[in-house]
Order: structure tokens, then C-alpha cells, then sequence
């Protein structure tokens, strides 16, 4: 059986950054793939499930009422690694061209303190397994170290 795509990168070589992942022709319009990357694979810790569920509540939320992106907005959703997030956009698109809707996003997660949107029983399936506190922490490293003085490689797959 063939590797699907997201399988052929060396996760060893791989920094938290975002990144294309890929690109697919649906009845003749494009939908691009982003790969979030927040902790490095296979180095750093992954992330708990409590707090990538916050940041999936939080990002969702914030996503879809951009005024100017909301409307692109397919998928925003967690890496079963749990080392990132996945965001399907409606349009081919680069990393840098998100970057400042990303920056925007993790501020609107660093600086959050309400409650959370989605997170009562009748609103989600595990409603429980939230953690406010750690998601506006991994917010805020992840602004800090890529998205503030993003790079090259931070943009692009390693080869």
C-alpha cells in the first residue's frame, strides 16, 4: 500500500511552523491544507488532549467569524499525534498568507479568559476535557517562538 503524503515527511527534520500539507482539486476548486505545528515531533512533548480541545473550541470559533476568512474556513482540527493542528481553507493558498490570521487567532487563544465557546453538555461530546489555562499558555509559545519572527524554514516542509 502507498504512503499518503503527511507519511513521506521526516518528522525528525520537522519544526513547529505552518505548513502546506497539501492541495486537492475538488469538482474544480482548490482546497489547501494546513499542517499547524506547535511541538516538535519526537522531541518535545506532545500536547494533553484537555488543552488541544480548548484550543479547537477557541480557534474554530474565532476562524469562522472572520470577517474576511470565515467564509473560507472548512476544517480546523486536531493531529491525532497531537502535535498540531490541521486548517482546510476553500482557495490555493500559501503559509505566508495566513500567517496574520494565525497571529490574530493565537492572540484572540493567548489572551482568552471567558468560557469557553461549545463547552457545555449539550453543546459538545466531552465537554470535561477542557483546560483554558494551558491552551492560552501553548497560545502564547507558539506566538512567541514561530509566528513572531516566522522564517523561511518555518514555512516549508524540510526536505
Amino acid at each position: 500500500m502507498e504512503l499518503i503524503a503527511s507519511f513521506t515527511i521526516d518528522h525528525m527534520k520537522l519544526l513547529p511552523g505552518v505548513y502546506v500539507s497539501r492541495k486537492d482539486n475538488v469538482n474544480g476548486n482548490i482546497l489547501t491544507t494546513f499542517d499547524i505545528r506547535m511541538t516538535r515531533p519526537n522531541f518535545e512533548p506532545v500536547m494533553n488532549t484537555a488543552e488541544m480541545h480548548t484550543i479547537e473550541h477557541l480557534a474554530a470559533t474565532y476562524l469562522r467569524n472572520d470577517e474576511n476568512w470565515g467564509e473560507k474556513i472548512v476544517y480546523f482540527g486536531p493531529m491525532g499525534c497531537r502535535t498540531g493542528f490541521y486548517l482546510i481553507l476553500a482557495g490555493d493558498y500559501e503559509s505566508k498568507d495566513i500567517v496574520k490570521l494565525l497571529s490574530d487567532m493565537f492572540i484572540f487563544i493567548r489572551d482568552f479568559k471567558d468560557e469557553v465557546p461549545g463547552a457545555a453538555p449539550e453543546e459538545c461530546g466531552n465537554y470535561l476535557d477542557m483546560n483554558l489555562n494551558m491552551a492560552n499558555y501553548l497560545a502564547d509559545k507558539y506566538l512567541r517562538e514561530v509566528l513572531d519572527n516566522i522564517t523561511e524554514e518555518r514555512l516549508v516542509y524540510p526536505e
